[in-house]
């Protein structure tokens, strides 16, 4: 029973939008009609500026962080249960039942979920990716390598087989939600961090 309710939690607490609440609350339109039409922190703080933006990230990844927490408090440190919370609380961000199933991409709850339960493979990851966005200024790309680069890295440094099946899975989860973005790239029409065009 506290394995489903710890895995229920998460999705409700991955479908607590911060993007949209705060944008509805400071603007007072969808942020979800504007921008990209993503409920993330790279659209919050092309609506509202890089402190919301941040702002955004922070809670975001602290959602996937508490959800961790969580499962762990709930039973005992199952690891098995904590990386199905794991994937249930980036669902949750990306298909919020609060919010008709419309929300972001999941990369900052992916990340404070990765930094609870890889916490070297999402540094190390995390560092090229930030490298990438500073050289680029494609943050999906920065996005996508991070998801990429972590399980290659959990690969190289351990041999945790569920963890490494968890990251994966994590991994195929951002890459399908930033499905477009790669298109876009592949054909040049991606749009910069910083670009308001």
């Amino acid at each position: 029973m506290l394995t489903l309710l710890s895995i229920l939690l998460a999705y409700l607490i991955g479908s607590i939008s911060v993007s949209t609440l705060l944008v509805r609350v400071v603007k007072r339109v969808d942020i979800r009609s504007y921008g990209s039409g993503n409920a993330g922190a790279t659209n919050t703080l092309r609506l509202l500026g890089w402190k919301y933006g941040i702002l955004v990230l922070l809670l975001d990844a602290l959602k996937g962080a508490v959800s961790v927490y969580v499962a762990y408090a709930f039973t005992h440190h199952s690891l098995p249960v904590e990386y199905v919370a794991g994937l249930a609380v980036i669902v949750g961000h990306n298909w919020p039942i609060f919010f008709g199933f419309r929300g972001g991409k999941g990369i900052a709850t992916t990340i404070g979920v990765f930094l609870v339960l890889l916490p070297l493979p999402a540094l190390l990851a995390g560092i090229v990716a930030l490298i990438v966005v500073a050289v680029t200024r494609f943050v999906s790309l920065g996005a996508i390598s991070f998801v990429v680069l972590s399980p290659i890295f959990l690969a190289l440094l351990t041999n945790r087989t569920g963890a490494l099946l968890f990251s994966a899975a994590a991994a195929v989860l951002a890459i399908y939600r930033h499905r477009e973005n790669l298109v876009r790239l592949a054909q040049g029409k991606e749009r910069r961090l910083f670009d308001h065009s």
